[in-house]
């Protein structure tokens, strides 16, 4: 009545009228008395439309699921996409693809160069609904001295997206402790009806800080020191090479970057970018890996 300065009959009659456009408003009462309405419809979404700046948002999250191999959640957020843009008539509809394909073109999105290891869209989805369960999984795997695969029953706690990607998982029929499986060569899986409880001690963050990338092992885990001279570190100050790293400035203008992990390979590989513009100072056999093929004829920095 104040907002539209009307009589009570004529506000009660307005109220109506909303209710009869939105049958899902919701009246809320407070001491006895009728107070406020929430209003929850679809339709609503319609009437405010959608804008290409959020169509883009979507589609850059289905693009970027993709390029990691995180098939399953590409189908959701396309799901999702699709449920928003059929929410908008038609022509609306029409007008915000086409808005969102030239904002995708404006940014210049493109796909992520360089090379990487295939897997398999129907393993990961299938890894995926056995994360959700947990239930066990039944794959066939080759491991590296394996002649030939062989199926395992396994307990998936999660993926490691890297060079290559690893399914986390144990083999309760071995021991309890956590394994990682390449998925490249997981050559299928099936989800089994046994369920299983999960460690409540483990986090997947935790335990890929334990690594330099996607690649573990205990017996490598040990301090990491590396030394950046002043023409690179500059550079290397945008990086985060650890999620747990520390950086510090020396008086000559050189970076000392320190952290804990394991993947010397994965470190080694990393390395040679940085020509010889990089010192290892820890750990020593990292130091004899990367000895005599760090050079200066590397001059483009990562």
């Amino acid at each position: 009545m104040t907002k539209f300065e009307v009589n009570q009959r004529t506000a009660q009659r307005m109220v109506q009228a909303l209710k009869e456009v939105f049958p899902s408003l919701e009246p809320h009462t407070h001491g006895g008395r009728q107070y406020w309405w929430k209003l929850r419809d679809i339709a609503l979404i319609s009437m405010q439309g959608i804008y290409d700046d959020e169509l883009v948002a979507l589609e850059m999250s289905v693009r970027r699921a993709v390029l990691d191999d995180a098939h399953s959640q590409a189908e959701v957020l396309q799901r999702l996409r699709e449920r928003f843009v059929a929410t908008l008539p038609a022509a609306a509809a029409r007008r915000a693809e086409v808005d969102a394909e030239a904002v995708l073109e404006a940014q210049g999105y493109a796909c992520r160069p360089g090379p990487k290891v295939k897997t398999s869209p129907k393993v990961t989805s299938v890894i995926a609904a056995a994360l959700k369960g947990p239930c066990r999984l039944m794959i066939s795997y080759q491991g590296k001295h394996d002649p030939a695969p062989r199926e395992r029953i396994v307990e998936p706690y999660g993926m490691l997206l890297g060079t290559r990607h690893y399914l986390v998982a144990r083999d309760p029929h071995k021991d309890d402790q956590f394994r990682q499986f390449r998925m490249d060569r997981i050559f299928w899986a099936e989800v089994t009806p046994e369920w299983f409880v999960k460690d409540e001690g483990f986090d997947l963050e935790t335990y890929a800080a334990r690594a330099f990338g996607s690649f573990h092992m205990d017996a490598e885990f040990s301090r990491v020191i590396w030394r950046f001279d002043p023409a690179a570190a500059v550079t290397a100050r945008e990086f985060e090479f650890h999620p747990k790293q520390r950086m510090v400035d020396e008086e000559d203008g050189r970076l000392i970057v320190s952290f804990d992990a394991s993947g010397l390979v994965e470190m080694a590989w990393h390395l040679y970018k940085w020509g010889d513009a990089v010192e290892v100072i820890e750990p020593p056999a990292l130091r004899e890996m990367v000895a005599g093929l760090q050079n200066n004829r590397i001059s483009v920095l990562p």
